[in-house]
């Protein structure tokens, strides 16, 4: 009774966030942290944990073609897990090598349009693993509503420093001037794979660190990030929108700060503009000492035709003068 209740809840909690949601991500990445440790809590081991963490993986996909996300990027496996023993990576080896081709033949995966991808150093997996990727990519090339990235060997500063050495091999060879670099020059040589900015990142786990992952896609796009205490596993849908909803507030904070932004700048244009209006009229005073009223009155801007008290020159006539400019550059003058 009592889990009955709770899943009622959580469902119409669910629906709540849902509602509330009103800005979706382009491209959300994800580091999956804690299968091992969800392992250990539930009396097994780390590949047990992996095993539950690609169910996980599995449902996030479902999760954002519901909403609408175009690009899905999944910290699979870096560089840093090679230091892991043996007997830990053969099975998550095994793992990697099987759900890439159960999802390359998945048939809701055709259903969907997703089209798989590997970024990172994929020559350094087993072969197996890498005969996996190949068939994953080519099985799903011809998909091109929703793209998942599998992170593979990936480490954020080898990619970076892959793509510095090879702009500079170029430029030491003639074949390229230094001062051609620029942004797409370096995104070119990102592991070969094009990849949009990411717009949030999530991370499972407890850890508050985005641990090298995508800094040129993701910092570099001060992409929003939302840690959760769930193990991945654990990770679920309401997990999931909470995350989105990150992403929602942050867009939102954005929207503000350029409103505000914007007004200032053009306060500061009006302001400048005013400045030059009052100039002006001083020149007209040098060089023409004396105006007829109504013509120079047509001419300035409606604004600078207010009285003394907003600050800007007015227009007076007075007795035994000619037209008389007062405001704050430009005084009375007597008629000889």
């Amino acid at each position: 009774m009592l889990r009955r209740l709770r899943s009622a809840a959580e469902r119409a909690y669910l629906r709540h966030l849902r509602r509330r949601i009103d800005t979706v991500p382009t491209h959300v990445a994800v580091i999956q942290d804690g299968n091992r440790r969800y392992a250990r809590e539930h009396g097994g081991d780390a590949p047990e944990g992996h095993r539950a963490g690609a169910a996980t993986t599995e449902r996030v996909l479902d999760w954002c073609a519901d909403l609408g996300v175009s690009e899905l990027t999944l910290y699979a496996f870096s560089t840093e897990n090679f230091d892991r023993p043996d007997e830990e990576l053969e099975p998550l080896f095994d793992l990697l090598e099987t759900k890439l081709r159960e999802f390359a033949d998945a048939d809701r995966v055709h259903d969907q349009g997703v089209q798989v991808r590997a970024i990172g150093d994929v020559p350094r997996l087993p072969s197996r693993v890498r005969e996996a990727v190949e068939y994953a990519e080519r099985r799903t090339a011809g998909n091109d509503r929703f793209t998942l990235n599998v992170a593979l060997a990936y480490g954020g500063r080898t990619e970076l420093l892959d793509a510095a050495r090879g702009v500079a091999r170029e430029v030491a060879a003639g074949d390229l001037d230094p001062a051609a670099v620029d942004v797409e020059t370096v995104e070119r040589r990102l592991y070969d794979r094009p990849v949009r900015d990411v717009d949030l990142i999530v991370r499972t786990g407890g850890d508050e660190r985005t641990s090298n992952f995508l800094p040129w896609h993701a910092n570099g796009n001060e992409a929003a990030v939302y840690f959760c205490t769930p193990y991945w596993p654990e990770f679920s849908e309401v997990d999931f929108m909470r995350a989105i909803r990150t992403y929602g507030s942050r867009e939102a904070s954005w929207q503000r700060a350029r409103t505000e932004r914007a007004a200032a700048l053009v306060r500061a244009v009006a302001e400048v503009e005013l400045t030059e209006a009052r100039r002006v009229a001083g020149r007209l005073r040098e060089r023409l000492p004396r105006v007829d009223t109504e013509a120079l009155a047509a001419e300035l801007p409606e604004k600078q035709r207010g009285t003394a008290g907003d600050g800007g020159p007015v227009i007076e006539s007075a007795p035994g003068s000619e037209t008389t400019l007062t405001g704050t550059d430009v005084e009375s003058e007597s008629a000889d």
